[in-house]
C-alpha cells in the first residue's frame, strides 16, 4: 500500500477513536445543554422513523462531506472526513439500529460488548429530562453495573 495511503488510513482510523471523545463531549454539553430542545426529541418516544434529534447527526454528515469534497484524497482532511463518515456509519449502525431499533434486522446480542453497550445506553435513557443521566458515548459503554450505581447514587443525591 503506497504510504499515502496508509498515512491516510491511520488518520482515518484516529479520527474514528477521536470521534467517539468528541460525541461524548457534545451529546453531554450541548445535546444535553443548550441542544436539548432538539436533543429531548430523542428521550421520548418516537412518532414516525424521524426525530428533532437527527439533525445532530446531519450537522456531522454535513461536516464529514465537507472535509471530504473540499479537500485532495493527500489532504489529512480528507482522510478526517473518512474517518468521521465510518464513525457516522457505525453510529448509525450500533446506536439508531442496534440500540434504538431502527434498523429492524439487526438483533439484540445475548451477551458480549454488544450487549453492554444497549444496556449501558438504556441506562442514559431511564433519564427522560435534560439533567441527571449517564453513560453519554455512542460506542464505548462503561461497565452496567457501574453506571446503574452512578444512576442510583444521583437520584439519592
Amino acid at each position: 500500500m503506497p504510504a499515502p495511503i496508509l498515512n491516510g488510513c491511520l488518520i482515518a482510523l484516529a479520527t474514528v477513536v477521536l470521534m467517539e471523545g468528541v460525541a461524548i463531549a457534545v451529546h453531554r454539553y450541548v445535546m444535553h445543554g443548550m441542544g436539548w430542545s432538539l436533543h429531548r426529541s430523542h428521550h421520548r418516544p418516537r412518532e414516525g422513523f424521524f426525530e428533532a434529534n437527527d439533525l445532530f447527526g446531519l450537522i456531522f454528515a454535513a461536516l464529514s462531506m465537507a472535509a471530504i469534497l473540499g479537500s485532495s484524497w493527500r489532504d489529512p482532511l480528507y482522510w478526517v472526513g473518512i474517518g468521521m463518515a465510518v464513525y457516522g456509519l457505525l453510529y448509525a449502525l450500533l446506536h439508531d439500529g442496534l440500540v434504538h431499533r431502527r434498523i429492524p434486522f439487526l438483533r439484540v446480542p445475548r451477551r458480549g460488548y454488544l450487549l453492554r453497550l444497549v444496556k449501558a445506553h438504556h441506562i442514559h435513557h431511564a433519564v427522560k429530562e435534560r439533567d441527571g443521566a449517564v453513560s453519554f458515548g455512542f460506542l464505548y459503554a462503561p461497565p452496567v453495573d457501574a453506571l446503574a450505581k452512578r444512576l442510583q447514587q444521583q437520584r439519592k443525591g
